[in-house]
């Protein structure tokens, strides 16, 4: 396990699983571009060493790959969560004999926490004056506000009850001292700063750059409210997490192997305009205004190296620590609510936009129960739409659990749909940020159709090409939505559609040729009270039954913003100097 940054690329050296690129690159979009091209072959991390307007180098896709995955963090935290949820099943009542043979689960319990080091690596060198500006931050996208961190770990205290939060939200550049921070909702870092707030009180703020690679994981991790990250940290990294004393009277404690801390405060009731910025859904976020972070020391290693990520669309790095996390965590799911079994979030998705669960269903509509618990629980509450199924599944493999579902659905009793929810942040699909809708599909017990796998019928007029899916399910191509808005209801009663359950409408036929186009292009696309049609509707008792098909319209949309695509030029560039970055190929 690692205690470092440093620990960790040295063992990738080892497994040459890293390149260092001498030739100077620029943060302004070249470093992204350069990245992205290696992410998406699957390629190595990368250290850029010689980083313009920079004394720093900088060091991306550190996460991009299982293997890196695995080797940061091994398989001992997946076995110690494992074996701590059989402990708790095991040891109710709790029997001597039965607690022996876990005794191994005290001494590494003995692991998790903090401690205080009176020499920290963080505190070698500082700058005299602040200024923001000479740390390599990155611009990943032309359309893009400015600069951006990326990687930040952001540490705060609640001003109530001293407990802390390590969470990683987006910080950006204003000029030398001062920043946005993009606290979403549902975040513990901005709960602390509206306590502050309403105490007309500044809420102190670090944000570490580097440490162990645990620590990234963790500020990432959707952990309860009131659980501790650096607890989850010190998990990852097998021993307890350095901190040292800040220089800074009142300071926050530092985590002593960060390579960079930069300290400051939030104040009260200021606001700032943040963005656009590219993010992991492939589109613009837009300009909203956030809090405002006035940095008044920074402190780093001597030799410190500024470790950054790139965003986009599906795959990149956050997409492979997502499903890292869920498999670490997924075990404690029947802990918290128990008639879940297995429970998944779709990454290609956004996280956010789909999940997928299996769960119990020992008496009639217990499964219903087991959706609104999960539709209930942190950051879970912002699924935009949640499957859900009975029987063993690979959720991972959605074409399968979707053709499961669809084949036993009974759309009159079994789906639902709930308007004026809260939604991701980063989701524009409702046009409104925050405010959206959610959707609930329920296919249990044994299938009750059999599925259409083949489309023969024609094609009505605003309807370009047609190609099926799954079974059960079929994509068509149509005229922009501007074009045409009413296509979606008409489709939903055409009966050469009659014979599919899930019908969706969409720009590029091309987004049925694989599960990850489909996810990504379908899930961010659609806010179901408003983009979901059905053949017919009734209303009795207050329900409203469905009757398929079911069609959704996730055809862009005029209030959605853009897809992220890369500038010509730089692509022009970044081809031209290919060999100057990899002179002896290996980039992948």
């Amino acid at each position: 396990m690692h205690s470092n940054l440093r620990s960790f690329l040295e063992q990738l050296r080892r497994e040459n699983d890293l390149i260092e690129i001498e030739a100077e690159v620029d943060p302004y979009l070249e470093i992204a571009e350069i990245h992205r091209r290696v992410i998406e072959n699957q390629g190595k991390a990368l250290l850029f060493k010689n980083v313009k307007g920079s004394s720093f180098p900088v060091v991306t896709n550190l996460f991009g790959t299982i293997k890196r995955i695995e080797l940061a963090f091994t398989k001992r935290p997946q076995e110690f969560v494992k074996t701590a949820v059989e402990m708790v099943e095991d040891l109710l009542p709790p029997k001597f004999g039965k607690l022996w043979g876990y005794r191994q689960m005290a001494f590494d319990a003995l692991k998790l926490g903090t401690k205080q080091v009176k020499t920290a690596p963080v505190l070698e060198a500082s700058q005299s004056s602040v200024n923001l500006e000479k740390l390599p931050l990155l611009q990943l996208w032309h359309e893009d506000g400015g600069h951006f961190i990326t990687l930040p770990l952001v540490y705060t205290e609640s001003p109530t009850s001293g407990k802390h939060n390590l969470g990683m939200y987006r910080i950006q550049r204003y000029d030398q001292t001062k920043t946005g921070i993009h606290w979403q909702i549902h975040k513990g870092g901005g709960f602390h700063y509206f306590e502050a707030e309403k105490l007309n009180q500044s809420l102190p703020v670090t944000i570490f750059l580097g440490g162990a690679p645990a620590m990234i994981l963790s500020a990432i991790a959707p952990l309860p409210e009131d659980v501790p990250e650096l607890m989850l940290a010190s998990l990852l990294a097998g021993e307890k997490i350095r901190t040292a004393k800040n220089p800074i009277e009142n300071g926050h404690r530092l985590i002593a192997e960060a390579e960079f801390a930069i300290c400051g405060k939030v104040a009260p009731h200021i606001r700032k305009p943040e963005g656009p910025f590219g993010d992991h859904y492939g589109y613009y976020s837009l300009i909203h205004d956030y809090p405002v972070f006035e940095a008044n020391a920074v402190f780093h290693r001597k030799d410190a190296i500024y470790p950054a990520t790139v965003v986009g669309k599906p795959r990149q790095e956050d997409f492979f620590i997502g499903d890292y996390l869920q498999e670490l965590l997924s075990p404690l799911f029947p802990l918290v609510m128990p008639a879940v079994k297995d429970l998944w979030s779709y990454g290609e998705t956004g996280f956010h936009s789909l999940a997928a669960a299996v769960v119990k269903e020992r008496y009639s509509r217990e499964a219903l129960g087991a959706g609104f618990r999960i539709l209930g629980e942190g950051q879970l509450s912002l699924t935009k739409f949640l499957m859900l199924t009975d029987k063993p599944q690979d959720l991972r493999d959605f074409k399968t659990l979707f053709e499961h579902i669809l084949a036993r659905v009974n759309w009159e009793s079994d789906f639902f749909i709930f308007d004026r929810t809260s939604f991701d942040t980063l989701d524009y699909a409702s046009g409104k940020i925050n405010h959206g809708s959610k959707a609930l599909l329920v296919g249990v017990g044994e299938p009750i159709r059999e599925l259409t796998r083949e489309f023969s019928g024609l094609l009505p007029s605003g309807v370009k090409s047609a190609k099926v899916f799954c079974g059960g399910c079929l994509v068509i191509e149509t005229e922009s939505y501007e074009k045409d808005k009413t296509l979606a209801e008409r489709v939903s009663k055409h009966p050469d559609f009659s014979d599919f359950q899930v019908i969706v409408l969409h720009d590029n036929i091309s987004f049925a040729d694989s599960a990850d186009k489909f996810l990504w292009a379908t899930w961010t696309r659609f806010n179901p009270s408003t983009d979901i049609y059905a053949k017919d509707l009734s209303v009795k008792n207050n329900h409203i039954s469905y009757h398929a098909p079911i069609v959704i319209d996730a055809r862009m949309k005029p209030w959605y913003p853009k897809e992220v695509e890369p500038r010509a030029d730089i692509v022009k560039l970044v081809d031209e100097r290919w060999r100057e970055y990899f002179p002896n190929g290996g980039e992948s």
